[in-house]
């Protein structure tokens, strides 16, 4: 990621709150070059409009092979997978799983999910306080998505402790490490399914054919299951924990939802605006020269769309930092860009919506005098990609 804690003023902590970096750097222009800290620099780009713009140029492509500084075998994290590849190559992956996360397949979700929450919330509610990352945030998407694609529930732990070694490495060898694990996993649960196959999406996906006949091969396959696993739960787990953090620092906020639930779903559109858990898309290379805002990004340079900057920018949002949500949703859309858009679109964003909703609902119902129990200044953010919080202590009355 690129060093933007050079950029931030003395006394502040980007991780925490990064939005007056990003505001800094939207005044001089959309886009900007910045450096790595480790091996060359970073072209941002960091305007609303331009965002937008950018996430469905095709002169900016998720195949590290176009990068100038790619000597490697392609880059890929594990697997051949749909963040990493352009269409029609993208196109063929997705539309092989993307019936599994039509709106119905994911409707039909939401007892289970409330069941999960539920079980969940049983389990604090004598304690009168808890960390909502440890206990709410972090296990109800892992459950979730590891049930939906059939990975047996005794192995969910060691997967959750993989998956977050991954994007939020502790060290560079202990995210190694994990992606090694995740890999020897998956390979040997793709084989399971293949052997034995069940009702669920990755036996699905072994089974599945292309317009053509032909099967996922097998490093699409891992590519596949590795996406699905963990792009499928990470960023609703710090959707959650964001999205409560927002409401707790903005008590007005939280007793006008309570009051009024017909507000929720356009409080977590403004939850994903505001304090979003994705802040830029996977890497792009420019294949050509691209002028973008008078500024021209180089062929094989490196490139992050963050769409954390594009939801706070004033020329699309009025007061883009206040977390209002009853904030209008001009065009009938949230107007955020918090799942990405055009053919990267976050395929999981449904499922996700849904998990917050049963989520929130519960919370509310069970915990109304639910409060922050500490300091919001003294908070652990986790930086990256992904961003969101290591811990969320509240309190509530203990409920038997």
């Amino acid at each position: 990621m690129p060093a933007f804690e050079t950029l931030a003023p003395a006394g502040t902590d980007f991780a925490a709150d990064p939005y007056p970096v990003y505001a800094h750097l939207r005044e001089q222009g959309a886009v900007h070059r910045v450096p790595t800290g480790d091996a060359g620099d970073i072209w941002v780009i960091l305007g609303h409009e331009e965002v937008r713009n950018a996430l469905t140029d095709v002169r900016l492509s998720n195949d590290v092979r176009h990068s100038s500084r790619w000597t490697g075998d392609g880059g890929h994290a594990i697997g051949r997978n749909m963040l990493q590849t352009d269409a029609p190559e993208h196109t063929r992956l997705r539309k092989l799983v993307a019936g599994e996360f039509s709106a119905r397949r994911i409707e039909s979700l939401r007892p289970r999910i409330q069941q999960l929450t539920d079980e969940l919330l049983d389990a604090i509610a004598p304690l009168a306080g808890a960390d909502l990352v440890e206990s709410l945030a972090r296990p109800l998407p892992v459950a979730v998505i590891c049930e939906l694609l059939g990975v047996p529930a005794e192995d969910q732990e060691p997967f959750r402790v993989w998956s977050h070694d991954m994007v939020f490495p502790p060290t560079p060898q202990a995210g190694l490490t994990a992606a090694k694990s995740m890999t020897d996993y998956l390979t040997g649960l793709l084989r399971a399914k293949d052997r034995s196959p069940g009702d669920d999406l990755l036996s699905a996906l072994v089974r599945a054919r292309d317009a053509e006949g032909a099967r996922l091969g097998p490093e699409e396959l891992l590519g596949m299951a590795f996406v699905l696993l963990v792009a499928g739960h990470e960023t609703t787990v710090n959707l959650l924990s964001n999205g409560t953090y927002a409401l707790l620092t903005h008590p007005e906020q939280f007793t006008a939802l309570r009051a009024d639930r017909s507000l929720l779903e356009g409080a977590i559109e403004e939850m994903l605006r505001y304090e979003g858990p994705v802040t830029s898309s996977a890497y792009r290379w420019a294949t050509e020269d691209v002028e973008i805002d008078g500024v021209t990004i180089p062929a094989g340079e490196a490139v992050l769309i963050l769409l954390g900057s594009a939801s706070r920018d004033p020329r699309r949002f009025p007061d883009p930092d206040e977390f209002d949500i009853r904030r209008p949703r001009a065009g009938g859309g949230a107007g955020h860009l918090a799942f990405g858009h055009g053919i990267h679109h976050c395929l999981g964003a449904p499922l996700a919506r849904l998990e917050a909703t049963v989520a929130f609902t519960a919370l509310l119902d069970r915990f109304p005098d639910l409060a922050l129990a500490a300091d919001p200044a003294e908070l652990p953010w986790r930086p990256g990609l992904i961003r969101g919080l290591d811990r969320l202590p509240v309190r509530y009355g203990a409920r038997s």
